[in-house]
């Protein structure tokens, strides 16, 4: 029999099966539902809306919806256009992140009247955030691919000409006078610079499967916390906030060495060799019902463990957050754009999502995989 808690039975009165059900119904939807009044008070709120807001359903019934949204919300907006045209009305991509449920939460709006009770809204709220990393995942796949073929047809045709022009450098270097060889030595240094940058450009080009093993993501991370702090990341402060009881993960250990390397050296960048209270948190938990479709895999993909990077650096403008893991995308002025690319590609070829959310002073880099089972190595 469907339970009605005591919230509902003083909101909604005792109610026969039928509408105990409903509101039973309500509670298991996975998207948080709110019912407010014609003096925007909140009179219900389920299950799910309770753990958006991180209110309580009683304490949200003590107030009214401007005291728990953001301050100018467009929800506000929204309820009183419902009102006033008694129909229903979406909105897409709106931002209801409070320092209580997260300074960025976006998530799509469907508000609606209940023409039973004249004054009375209904708003359901559906997060974005999964489906954001799918369409985050297909993008990346693309990008990949694109970058594949350039980077194959780079390291063929321009590494040769490239040698040519340095070793003409060094031999002009011998017989020009000492004015002119600051000259021959910049073209070797350019050149040399070409070259790496093909080399990592041929990285997107090899599609050779590397050895996959169960790793401990937490011995990984400690490595990578050790180069980190052995070299470019001495100023930084690093706290650790690791679930013990996390499985292993199917993976190639260098390439995520490789990685969270890179990622790490992305937050110590932002935060700058000045800073003095320069921190970066790196985060493992398990995060349970977060599947995934893939092409040409049948079933879906389980992708429970989560592992972050956060960073207290200038973040990355808002506007930029989308595209950061396209290639040649950077906020640096002597960044080639190819390091994130390249974190995207790895992550993407072990069958897991990265996505990147930044506001000031906060930015927070999530990888989430699958995790090791003995009997058949991915979930």
């Amino acid at each position: 029999m469907a339970i009605v808690t005591e919230h509902e039975q003083r909101v909604f009165g005792q109610k026969p099966n039928g509408e105990a059900d409903a509101l039973a119904t309500l509670n298991s939807l996975p998207h948080p539902v709110l019912r407010i009044n014609a003096n925007n008070q909140i009179r219900y709120a389920n299950m799910a809306a309770e753990h958006f807001f991180r209110f309580s359903a009683p304490i949200m019934c003590r107030h009214k919806l401007d005291e728990i949204v953001p301050f100018g919300s467009p929800l506000l907006v929204l309820v009183d256009q419902v009102r006033d045209r008694i129909a229903a009305i979406s909105e897409y991509g709106v931002d209801l992140g409070t320092p209580r449920n997260g300074s960025y939460n976006p998530v799509d709006l469907k508000v609606s009247p209940v023409l039973e009770s004249p004054g009375d809204i209904l708003v359901m709220l559906q997060e974005r955030t999964v489906a954001q990393q799918m369409d985050r995942h297909l993008t990346f796949q693309g990008a990949a691919r694109s970058l594949t073929g350039l980077g194959a047809m780079l390291a063929h045709e321009v590494r040769n000409p490239l040698s040519g022009i340095r070793g003409a450098a060094q031999l002009l270097e011998d017989v020009v006078g000492d004015d002119d060889q600051p000259l021959t030595r910049l073209i070797q240094d350019e050149v040399d610079r070409i070259c790496r940058l093909v080399d990592r450009m041929e990285a997107f080009g090899d599609d050779t499967p590397g050895k996959r093993e169960k790793v401990n993501i937490h011995k990984v991370l400690n490595h990578v916390k050790q180069l980190a702090k052995s070299g470019f990341a001495r100023h930084i402060q690093f706290i650790d906030e690791f679930d013990p009881s996390l499985p292993p993960v199917l993976a190639d250990r260098d390439q995520l060495v490789q990685v969270f390397l890179n990622l790490v050296k992305n937050s110590v960048e932002s935060i700058g060799s000045d800073a003095g209270n320069g921190r970066i948190i790196l985060r493992t938990s398990f995060r349970p019902g977060i599947r995934l479709s893939v092409p040409g895999v049948s079933e879906k993909i389980t992708l429970p463990l989560e592992f972050s990077v956060i960073d207290n650096g200038a973040g990355i403008p808002t506007d930029l957050v989308p595209h950061l893991f396209d290639p040649f995308i950077t906020t640096k002025t002597s960044g080639s754009g190819l390091g994130l690319a390249l974190v995207a590609k790895i992550v993407r070829d072990h069958g897991g999502v990265i996505e990147c959310e930044s506001d000031h002073h906060r930015t927070k880099f999530r990888v989430l995989m699958s995790r090791y089972t003995e009997t058949g190595g991915r979930a």
